[in-house]
C-alpha cells in the first residue's frame, strides 16, 4: 500500500499485553493494516484470540446507507459474531462483554464532529469504563491533518445540541486522530477507563491525505476521497437545510443545489465574498435519491484548489447566509431522519453545535469558526504527533 505511516495495528509492541486474552475488536472493512489486510484478519494472523466484533453506522461492510439501521450478523471472513453498535443501542450490552479481557478499536476517521465513528468510541469507553475492561486504540492518522491552526469551530453546546453527531464539546474540525480525542476524553471524561492508544508512526501533523501519500480508502458511502472528507467537514452542514448537498448523484459534498435555485446568481452572490481555496462552478444535476430524488437541481460545483487556506466550515455559513439573502422565500431547516435522531428534528443545530443556529444565521449572527487558542491549549496535553 502506498503510505509513508505505519498505523497502530502495525506497531508490534502494544502485542505482548494481550496474548491468550480474550478480545472484542469496534472495526470495519476500511481498518487494514500496511499489507492490506483488514484489521480482523492480520490480528488473527497475529495469534490474537478474537470472539466477537463490533460494528458502527455503515456496517462492518461500511456499505449501508447515511443513518439506516445495521443488523447484526456474522462475517464472512472470520466467522466470527458481529454486533452493531447502530441498531437498538449505541453501546455494547453487558453479555457482550462479560468473556472478554479488553477491546480494541480500530476505525478510520475523517477528522470531523458530526462523523458518528468518533462518538461510537466514546460509547465503548463508557461501556468499557463501567465492565473495568481496558481499552486499546489502534490510531491512525487524520486524513484532514493535525494542524490545530486549522481547526474550526463552533464549539458544541452540550445543553442543547449534543446528539450522537456530537456527544461533548470539541469543534467541528477538531484536528486530532482518534487516539489523541480518546486521551481528551478519558482525562476530562472518564478517569477510571483504563486507556492505552497505540500510536502510528511515520506521521506528522501537517501531513493529511491531500498533501501526501496517506492511503485513503472511502470511509462511507459518500465520503469517497480525501477532496470530499474536506469538503464534507463544511458541506455536511447543508443537511440542516432544504437543498441537496450531492447526495444521491456521484458527487456528494462536492456540489450542492435545489430546482428553486438560480446557480448564477448564487455563484457571483458567493464569489463577491472571496472565499480562499475553492473555485466554484455552476452546476445542474438530478439526484437519484435524497432530498429533490428525480428533479432537475440548480447549484454549485466545488473544487479544492488550496488546502492550506480553505476553511470548510466558515465557507458552508457563508453560502447558507448568501442562500438565506437570495431566497428567503425558499429556504429552510430540513428534518434530517435517521436512526439516531427519527424525528430529522433540530438537525441544523445537531451539525453546527450551535442552538436556533438557522434563526442566528439569518439575523448574521455568525457561529465564531474560530476556535483558537482555546482549542490548541484544551487538546495540547493530550496530542501525541508533532
Amino acid at each position: 500500500m502506498n503510505q509513508s505511516f505505519i498505523s497502530g495495528i502495525d506497531n508490534p509492541e502494544w502485542l505482548l499485553s494481550l496474548q491468550n486474552a480474550s478480545i472484542g475488536l469496534i472495526t470495519n472493512d476500511k481498518a487494514h493494516n500496511a499489507k492490506g489486510l483488514t484489521s480482523r484478519m492480520a490480528l488473527i494472523e497475529m495469534g490474537l484470540n478474537l470472539k466477537i466484533l463490533f460494528s458502527p453506522e455503515h456496517g462492518l461492510n461500511a456499505a449501508h446507507p447515511d443513518g439506516e439501521k445495521v443488523s447484526e450478523n456474522i462475517d464472512v471472513l472470520t466467522g466470527l459474531p458481529v454486533k452493531s453498535l447502530y441498531f437498538d443501542s449505541f453501546m455494547p450490552r453487558i453479555d457482550d462483554l462479560k468473556n472478554l479481557d479488553a477491546l480494541l478499536f480500530d476505525i478510520p476517521d475523517v477528522g470531523s464532529r458530526f462523523y458518528t465513528y468518533l462518538w461510537t468510541m466514546t460509547y465503548i469507553m463508557e461501556a468499557c469504563a463501567l465492565a473495568g475492561l481496558p481499552l486499546f486504540i489502534l490510531d491512525r492518522p487524520n486524513p484532514l491533518g493535525g494542524d490545530i491552526q486549522k481547526c474550526e469551530g463552533p464549539m458544541l453546546n452540550e445543553e442543547q445540541c449534543s446528539s450522537f453527531i456530537g456527544r461533548w464539546n470539541i469543534p467541528v474540525r477538531h484536528g486530532c486522530t482518534m487516539g489523541e480525542l480518546a486521551r481528551f476524553f478519558q482525562a476530562t471524561r472518564l478517569p477510571g477507563l483504563h486507556l492505552q492508544v497505540i500510536p502510528c508512526s511515520g506521521w506528522q501533523r501537517h501531513q493529511n491525505a491531500l498533501n501526501t501519500n496517506l492511503h485513503f480508502l472511502p470511509t462511507s458511502p459518500a465520503i469517497t476521497d480525501a477532496e470530499t472528507a474536506l469538503l464534507y467537514t463544511g458541506l455536511g452542514i447543508l443537511e440542516g437545510i432544504n437543498v441537496s448537498e450531492g447526495r444521491g448523484t456521484n458527487f456528494p459534498f462536492k456540489q450542492m443545489g435545489a430546482p428553486w435555485i438560480n446557480a448564477a446568481a448564487l455563484q457571483l452572490n458567493t464569489k463577491e465574498h472571496n472565499p480562499k481555496g475553492i473555485a466554484i462552478e455552476i452546476i445542474s444535476f438530478t439526484p437519484e435519491w435524497g432530498i429533490y430524488a428525480g428533479e432537475l437541481c440548480h447549484g454549485l460545483r466545488f473544487e479544492v484548489t488550496d488546502e492550506e487556506s480553505f476553511r470548510p466550515v466558515a465557507f458552508v455559513l457563508l453560502l447558507i447566509k448568501t442562500l438565506i439573502q437570495l431566497y428567503p422565500l425558499n429556504i429552510a431547516e430540513r428534518l434530517y431522519p435517521t436512526l439516531a435522531n427519527p424525528t430529522g428534528k433540530n438537525h441544523l443545530d445537531r451539525l453546527t453545535g450551535v442552538h436556533l443556529a438557522f434563526e442566528k444565521i439569518k439575523d448574521e449572527v455568525f457561529p465564531d469558526t474560530n476556535v483558537n487558542p482555546g482549542w490548541s491549549e484544551a487538546i495540547r496535553p493530550y496530542l501525541l504527533y508533532n
